[in-house]
């Protein structure tokens, strides 16, 4: 009994861990003619935001768009991060998505330009072909033959493999028959051997034997025997970062850096040397570019270095789509004492596709805490929801969003099945958003070191100081 309570403990954990801010955004929610719906893949309303998204998201696929640069402005809590995130769930795992926040590259034990330099390269794939010669087939029988005497000698075998068309016999090797037992191999299994390197994959159990066992696990999977002959030419593709490919020609540990994460600064040698090789596989048919998407948000906390930088890059031929955000109005350059539009220079601002998002209504607020609501696992009445919204309303749908799991513990310790009014009650007293806790600063000023607030006495600030 404890161990089953352990197991479902467990289990729960990790399914809370698992839980993000947007881990509830599946897409962007379109249709095929480029319309948002109203609710979908996790996405409610900012429907002309997401249009503009979706347009940008099929030049990208087409790959009629490189070099070019979008802006998602908006208020705090418009949901500009969770369109972006939304582009990168809809691109899919073939085509490169890197984040990163403006203030990172401060952050980092390595010049701006370098850290900016290997954000671009995150965001530019590589989709190399190669041909590997492998053997497929069905397993007919095998045959190990183990010494009398430990020690004595190797293990050596027979495999027999057999398709619709022929049936050979192979000799076995030490490695192969150890290969053979880690996968479980058996006799009736269709099983897929690489040349080059060994590795063996199964594929399925053969049709042939369906009837061999009266009971099967519901992940034996079914495939047909192989037809022609054992020996087959294929096309593999893999889809590498242009950094990934500077990590290992620049270190010595070569493929371990990119795990430890310890790339430092990387030669621009190095990266010319790659540069000139991918344009040889380009040439030969052997490769090919895939320009991804560089996502940096709070994108005002770059100084004017970085976007003189950020304009010089986006002018390059291998340049991914650059999409940046930001929730600050006009307000001043970083490393200047000049004020634009958004704290981004006006000759980059000329390069950029602006979108801007809008404050949700509070229908839309209703429906994103009933998909949180839903992502988190958290049972809440009607009125609760109705009290919740109206808190998201009149302070912010991330402070409203908050409450959601903590009201579920509030619930959890009355042994209530779902959350009441009473529950967020009880948490909204206990943590307070902005404007409650500026509130409470004002009243009692006086009381708290080092105040700026218009009217105290600096003498007063000197005497605490002193103290």
């Amino acid at each position: 009994m404890a161990t089953e309570v352990k197991l479902s403990e467990s289990k729960d954990l990790t399914k809370i861990e698992r839980i993000g801010a947007h881990s509830h955004i599946r897409g962007l929610g379109l249709d095929d003619a480029f319309e948002a719906r109203p609710v979908s893949q996790g996405m409610v309303g900012q429907k002309a935001a997401r249009r503009a998204a979706g347009v940008i998201l099929q030049m990208i696929k087409d790959g009629k768009i490189a070099g070019r640069a979008v802006l998602l402005a908006g208020q705090p809590g418009t949901g500009k991060t969770a369109i972006a995130m939304g582009m990168a769930k809809a691109l899919g795992e073939e085509t490169p998505f890197a984040m990163m926040a403006g203030s990172e590259i401060f952050s980092l034990e390595m010049g701006k330009t370098e850290a900016l330099t290997q954000a671009f390269r995150k965001a530019i794939g590589v989709r190399i072909k190669e041909e590997t010669e492998l053997i497929e087939g069905e397993v007919v029988e095998i045959q190990i033959d183990r010494p009398a005497t430990t020690g004595a000698a190797s293990k050596t075998g027979k495999l027999t493999l057999k398709t619709t068309e022929m049936e050979t016999v192979y000799d076995l090797g030490t490695k192969m028959i150890e290969a053979l037992g880690k996968e479980k191999v058996s006799s009736g299994d269709v099983i897929a051997i690489d040349k080059a390197s060994g590795k063996i994959t199964k594929l399925g159990r053969s049709f042939a034997r369906s009837r061999d066992y009266d009971a099967m696990g519901p992940q034996t999977r079914f495939v047909q025997c192989p037809d022609g002959e054992l020996q087959k030419r294929k096309e593999v593709v893999h889809v590498v970062t242009l950094h990934e490919i500077d990590v290992i020609n620049s270190r010595t540990q070569g493929f371990l850096a990119l795990f430890a994460g310890d790339t430092g600064e990387i030669r621009s040698e190095v990266r010319e040397q790659i540069d000139s090789k991918v344009a040889e596989w380009r040439e030969e048919g052997k490769a090919e570019v895939v320009p991804g998407v560089l996502f940096i948000d709070e994108v005002h906390m770059l100084d004017i270095e970085c976007f003189s930088f950020l304009n010089r890059a986006l002018e390059n031929e291998m340049a991914p789509i650059l999409v940046v955000a930001t929730n600050r109005g006009i307000t001043r350059i970083r490393g200047t004492n000049y004020k634009s539009p958004h704290g981004i220079p006006i000759d980059l601002l000329d390069r950029l596709l602006i979108i801007s998002t809008v404050p949700y209504t509070e229908d839309e607020l209703r429906q994103i805490l009933d998909i949180r609501c839903q992502e988190e696992d958290v049972e809440m009445s009607d009125d609760a929801k109705e009290l919740l919204t109206k808190i998201a309303k009149e302070t912010s749908l991330r402070y409203a969003m908050c409450l959601i799991t903590a009201s579920s513990l509030a619930c959890q310790r009355r042994k209530g099945k779902e959350v009441e009014i009473e529950d967020i009650t009880r948490v909204y007293q206990l943590f307070v958003d902005v404007k409650r806790s500026t509130q409470y600063l004002m009243d009692y000023q006086e009381q708290f070191m080092f105040n700026d607030f218009p009217g105290h006495d600096d003498d007063d600030e000197a005497t605490m100081v002193e103290d």
